[in-house]
């Protein structure tokens, strides 16, 4: 056992401060979560368009058939609840009365809230606590007291926590098990990088979960209420002096990129073998997530053209001037585009390129793409079925008039449907392929040698080691 971990007491049992990530779409289930909490840990079902299954047992592959966005909405708020339920039972299950299990949600999902209460509705007794970022859940707290569930608030600054606190878990103070630095330069998926952070100049997490610490106690706060460390963990040997530190308090550990590699985990054989060859450098962390967060993902060749797309960019104005002096005559209709001298030189090359098609973008810009691109971001967009509170790719917003009133942003993609994808068998490098940014360890740690894959039990085993 790794010197000062010690277990804490959750959900009724005592588990190892060992936290399983819950991790978007069909990523993290019933299997890994119940593995995860029967080992001793909590285990974490993304309840984030969670996979059902027929009287079979075959998961069922989500049609949407309205006509349009709203109906499409309703569909997959109702697939969304199926399959959190249908995975927390299968956890709870496989579980067996060990460990504990969570549910994570993302508060910017579309219909998060109807969702979450949902799944909660029908799961009553199972889930110990409920994980939310993406966002200021400050309903989180509110729904988790209507359920008599904990919840744990995932944010990347004590900022965050302080506003959120303050607004509305003061209110409820008793559910609140933990508080999550998910660390936002270190982290996979989506990240909480504020306006004033650099994404190019990560900050050393220890002085922000300190500052975190120090809010908490401002408020009153129990120091054995765990600040869960999320984002760059794999070795708990790395983590020594924070383990059983004063300063810091009660600290337990989340790992969201080590479990994918696991038998248990549901996410395809290709996505598994790609983990095993990254390189320390190959996460990406990037702003072209139809959410407007950054987030960090694998550099596949997905990501790569969309890096491409936005560098194949002109700005334009309407209407003529001095600088924007030449109109744009390849790639789009109209004539009311007028670009910089330079700019129009560089249309024409991308045009004979192949880059026949040029797409508006929200900013005044448009964006060069072959033909084919162009038909399926077309596509794409108008098969939007409202995965996200707002999004930036189709301008749907899962309130009001169902539209953010700005134009859809090509330089975007449908999350969704990449992020189906991948999890059921797609092509690595033709998808967004989540990851933190210590996947690299895959392919240095001795403990993958040889092309090993731990079940779940031996991966919590090994960590319990320090290693």
């Amino acid at each position: 056992m790794f010197k000062g971990l010690k277990p804490i007491l959750y959900g009724g049992n005592e588990v190892w401060p060992l936290i399983e990530g819950g991790k978007g779409v069909s990523a993290t289930n019933g299997e890994s979560a119940g593995a995860w909490a029967a080992a001793g840990g909590i285990g974490t079902v993304s309840a984030v368009n969670a996979d059902s299954y027929d009287k079979n047992g075959n998961i069922i592959e989500q049609i949407y058939t309205g006509n349009t966005r709203a109906e499409r909405h309703r569909e997959l708020i109702q697939y969304a609840i199926d399959g959190g339920v249908a995975q927390v039972k299968r956890a709870y299950e496989l579980a067996n009365g060990k460990g504990a299990i969570n549910i994570n949600i993302l508060w910017e999902m579309g219909g998060a809230q109807e969702v979450l209460i949902g799944i909660l509705e029908k799961t009553k007794g199972m889930i110990a606590g409920v994980t939310c970022g993406a966002g200021m859940p400050y309903k989180l707290s509110e729904i988790a007291a209507n359920y008599g569930v904990n919840y744990l608030p995932i944010i990347s600054s004590a900022r965050a926590f302080r506003a959120l606190w303050k607004r509305a878990y003061s209110k409820v103070p008793e559910l609140m098990a933990a508080v999550v630095y998910e660390d936002p330069w270190l982290a996979g998926g989506h990240n909480g990088l504020s306006n004033a952070e650099n994404p190019k100049e990560p900050q050393d997490p220890k002085p922000r979960v300190q500052a975190l610490r120090d809010v908490m106690r401002k408020e009153g706060i129990s120091d054995n209420v765990p600040i869960i460390m999320a984002g760059g963990v794999w070795y708990l040997r790395d983590w020594q002096d924070w383990i059983d530190n004063e300063d810091l308090g009660q600290i337990a550990f989340q790992y969201g990129t080590r479990p994918l590699l696991t038998k248990e985990s549901p996410i395809p054989a290709p996505w598994k073998d790609k983990l095993t060859s990254i390189k320390e450098g190959d996460v990406l962390l990037h702003k072209f997530s139809p959410t407007g967060f950054y987030s960090s993902a694998v550099k596949t060749e997905f990501l790569m053209d969309l890096d491409a797309r936005s560098k194949r960019q002109i700005s334009f104005k309407k209407e003529q001037c001095p600088i924007y002096s030449r109109q744009l005559d390849v790639g789009v209709k109209g004539k009311n585009i007028w670009v910089t001298d330079e700019d129009l030189g560089r249309a024409h090359q991308w045009f004979a390129a192949g880059y026949e098609i040029a797409l508006k973008t929200p900013d005044d810009s448009v964006v060069y793409v072959t033909p084919d691109d162009g038909i399926t971001i077309r596509k794409d967009q108008k098969d939007c079925m409202g995965c996200l509170s707002h999004c930036g790719f189709s301008s749907w917003k899962d309130h009001d008039n169902f539209s953010t009133g700005r134009l859809a942003d090509p330089r975007s993609f449908c999350i969704q449907k990449s992020l189906q994808d991948i999890a059921h068998g797609g092509e690595p490098e033709e998808n967004l392929m989540f990851a933190g940014h210590a996947a690299y360890n895959f392919s240095t740690d001795p403990f993958y040698s040889n092309g090993f894959v731990p079940n779940v039990k031996q991966l919590v085993d090994r960590i319990l080691t320090g290693d």
